[in-house]
């Protein structure tokens, strides 16, 4: 059986860690949940996974701030967005800084699941 994709969810938000990746593990991938950017960054999952869905708005690190210190550490793993406080200025702008696609809450499964489906082929 093929090792099934790993996928990072970051994520203050209790409930998003505990429903996302229930909701991977029926698509099919492998998936770990992290509540902070920090936590995310120490766990050294960052060379594992092979998408990562990142909250936007967080305590401390947000998910741009996240986004940016991949870059700098030269980890290449494909971001999908997701963010209850989206506007017109927010996609475009993390779009350009390379995310694969930001999602607005509540999104469907169907559209999460597209998102993850073209960050793997991103790779």
């Amino acid at each position: 059986m093929a090792e099934r994709p790993l996928i990072a969810v970051v994520d203050d938000d209790e409930s998003v860690r505990e429903s996302l990746p229930d909701l991977l593990h029926m698509f099919g991938f492998a998936a770990r949940a992290f509540a902070s950017a920090e936590e995310f960054l120490a766990s050294g999952c960052a060379g594992e996974a092979r998408c990562l869905i990142l909250d936007v708005a967080m305590p401390g690190m947000s998910g741009e701030d996240l986004q940016h210190e991949l870059k700098l550490r030269r980890e290449t793993v494909p971001i999908v967005f997701i963010t209850a406080h989206g506007d017109n200025v927010l996609r475009p702008r993390v779009l350009d800084q390379g995310a694969v696609e930001c999602l607005f809450k509540p999104f469907s499964d169907t559209a999460l699941l597209g998102a993850i489906q073209a960050a793997l082929k991103v790779e």
